[in-house]
């Protein structure tokens, strides 16, 4: 999450963040508006992989929710990890009701990317293939590099849940990538 830049290192330093919240918690603005700059990237990163098209929505009802139940949050050094749960319930909705609303595969956005376009264009559209469960898993066990037991206690499903769904994903991937 750090940057190779000294400003990026020092917005993601837990003290720094633990100072925001407990400004933004206090109700003063500037500190609000930073912790959102902060969370904006960080939240639409999870989001999108996951609600695909929906993402930029439920990237925005997330942070929504974040900024809505700040005050609740009582230790301030768990801010990440809080709202990337907000971040993933709030996707893997949007996912599950698109899919509810259409049997038609879904394209990703047309988004820039840096490196191989091509690459990247074929991986979103064998995730988009998958069933949102199986999108959730594989985007936070591979793209944020959580553990098994962190995606389980994330979505609060068993650890061998998650395992299925990573070993269905994983081949769902395969299939749609061949």
């Amino acid at each position: 999450m750090t940057g190779t830049g000294g400003a990026s290192a020092t917005r993601w330093d837990p003290e720094v963040l633990a100072r925001l919240v407990e400004g933004a918690q206090r109700g003063d603005a500037l500190a609000m508006d930073e912790l959102l700059g902060i969370l904006a990237s960080y939240v639409g990163r999870i989001c999108g992989p996951v609600a695909l098209q929906d993402g930029a929505d439920a990237a925005q009802d997330a942070l929504i929710a974040v900024f809505r139940n700040l005050r609740q949050l009582k230790t301030p050094a768990a801010l990440l990890g809080w709202v990337r749960s907000i971040a993933v319930r709030e996707a893997v909705k949007y996912a599950k009701q698109r899919q509810r609303r259409s049997t038609i595969p879904v394209e990703w956005e047309d988004k820039p990317i840096a490196g191989d376009v091509q690459l990247a264009s074929d991986i979103a559209d064998a995730m988009a293939r998958l069933a949102p469960e199986h999108r959730v898993v594989l985007t936070l066990r591979h793209v944020e590099g959580l553990s098994e037991q962190e995606v389980a206690g994330l979505l609060a499903v068993p650890v061998g849940t998650v395992r299925s769904r990573l070993f269905r994903a994983r081949r769902s991937f395969r299939a749609a990538w061949d």
